[in-house]
């Protein structure tokens, strides 16, 4: 699946994933853009092709672009991926070969943190449950019961405390909610508690609210050891990545009483969410939308351009991870 013509003094790019208006017409005639949806679509690329493509934008987190399709790439200078977390790219491999990734911070902070105290107040407070109630014909019998939970004799936890988790951590101050939060090193800048050991936090608190990158190094960090610490009146509020919450454990809890209620962006296996979870009335599901709104998605397209267009007019990239430092530029 190509769009443009090979040419030798052109840049070729590839658009991998989901195709939307900014990316594909976000570059001048000196760029030839390629296009490959899906892993298959990359693979039917010709050799020529591959063998020409020189940076590539990622423009969703469930298309892998992992060593073997990185591999598949050999004049490849960036990978410009769409979204903050990077977990679905093989950053270990692009350091490894020179490889440039950029992800796209700042643009979605807030709107992320958004969702995150919306999530977390719907569930507290049962908007979709007591929706229902009202839609239903019950209201007009009977007053809708009392929630159980409420923001007002909570104390939160975060877990992870990098510009998203700042950003949740001042609306919750705003709304007088008392903030601590866990992560490996404290934060700079950062004046609520510091808990370097999760299972102690989470039997400091009675919420947690998750905003930490995926990856094996996060990989089920919220299991049944934490949800038996934050206890029966426990919340949990993922806005992380599926990933990082043991989805089999948290059911298990959900059931049991172990806590109380969850509300949930992320799974394990989207857009699969296990049956158990969609039939629970303690829980809020959302079908990631964290940074789902169009003035915040466009924003973050309108940066995997610049990054690539940057990179290519010898500057350096806009937002380069950590993972690989940019040198000589």
């Amino acid at each position: 699946m190509t769009a443009g013509s090979i040419s030798s003094d052109k840049i070729d790019l590839l658009i991998y994933g989901p195709v939307r208006p900014i990316l594909e017409n976000g570059f001048s005639d000196h760029f030839v853009v390629h296009k490959a949806e899906t892993r298959g679509d990359l693979e039917r690329l010709t050799p020529a092709v591959r063998e020409k493509i020189r940076g590539v934008a990622v423009t969703y987190h469930t298309v892998r672009a992992d060593k073997d399709s990185l591999s598949q790439l050999p004049k490849m200078e960036i990978v410009a991926s769409f979204g903050v977390g990077y977990d679905h790219v093989g950053s270990a491999y692009a350091r490894e070969h020179n490889i440039v990734v950029t992800n796209t911070p700042e643009v979605l902070t807030e709107e992320v943190a958004d969702v995150a105290m919306g999530l977390l107040i719907a569930t507290l407070r049962e908007f979709v449950k007591a929706d229902r109630y009202l839609r239903s014909g019950l209201w007009m019998t009977q007053n809708y019961p009392l929630s159980v939970g409420s923001l007002r004799d909570r104390k939160v936890g975060i877990v992870g405390m990098g510009r998203i988790g700042q950003a949740i951590g001042r609306r919750l101050e705003a709304s007088r909610v008392p903030v601590v939060y866990h992560s490996r090193n404290p934060a700079d800048g950062v004046s609520y508690r510091h808990h370097p050991d999760l299972i102690e936090m989470a039997k400091a608190v009675d919420t947690l609210i998750v905003i930490v990158p995926g990856g094996a190094a996060t990989a089920k960090m919220i299991n049944g050891d934490v949800m038996k610490a934050l206890g029966p009146r426990g919340v949990i509020i993922n806005v992380a990545r599926g990933s990082v919450v043991d989805e089999p454990a948290l059911i298990s809890a959900l059931k049991s009483g172990t806590i109380l209620a969850a509300g949930l962006d992320v799974f394990a296996n989207e857009p699969t969410v296990p049956d158990e979870l969609r039939t629970m009335q303690n829980v809020v599901l959302l079908p990631h939308i964290g940074s789902a709104s169009v003035v915040t998605r466009n924003a973050m397209d309108q940066l995997v351009v610049d990054n690539l267009k940057a990179w290519f007019a010898g500057k350096p990239p806009l937002t380069p991870v950590p993972e690989t430092p940019v040198k000589g530029r």
